[in-house]
């Protein structure tokens, strides 16, 4: 059974996403307000489908 690999996005990737600079998303990060992310060999990275997570839920937020 094989399983499932995430694709992983890079912090200046996760940021154009999220339409932030880096800084902004650093500031995130600091201020534990961003989305869930992981150092993987010293670099920080995030989920795709936590980024996702993260849009959909400040919409349904906005609801």
């Amino acid at each position: 059974m094989a399983l499932a690999v995430a694709k992983l996005l890079t912090l200046p990737e996760a940021a154009e996403r999220l339409r932030k600079s880096e800084a902004q998303l650093r500031w995130m990060i600091h201020s534990g307000t961003a989305p869930r992310s992981a150092k993987i060999g010293g670099r920080r990275v995030f989920r795709e489908s936590d980024i996702e997570d993260y849009i959909n839920q400040a919409f349904a937020d906005a609801a």
